[in-house]
């Protein structure tokens, strides 16, 4: 499970507060809100302090998310080995 919490930074900044697990059909959801968020024009940022696990389709998710101009950061340290290990910045 996967829980997105948005908190609107300003007019154009939008970070999405993750919690839980980025695996599935919840990779699909963020992609899609994320998805959204840009093409409304918001820069958006994802906060993984609470994201317990990453699952493939996850990582190829925030690989995407990553390229597209999405910020990702706060994980913990385990989840940022990860996501560096994967090239994701």
């Amino acid at each position: 499970m996967l829980r997105i919490q948005r908190d609107d930074l300003d007019n154009h900044r939008v970070s999405l507060i993750l919690q839980g697990r980025i695996a599935g059909e919840w990779a699909d959801l963020l992609e899609r809100e994320c998805a959204q968020l840009l093409q409304a024009g918001f820069r958006v940022s994802l906060d993984l302090s609470d994201v317990v696990f990453i699952g493939r389709s996850g990582l190829e998710a925030l690989r995407r998310l990553a390229a597209s101009g999405v910020r990702i950061g706060n994980g913990s340290s385990l989840i940022t080995a990860v996501l560096e290990q994967e090239g994701i910045r």
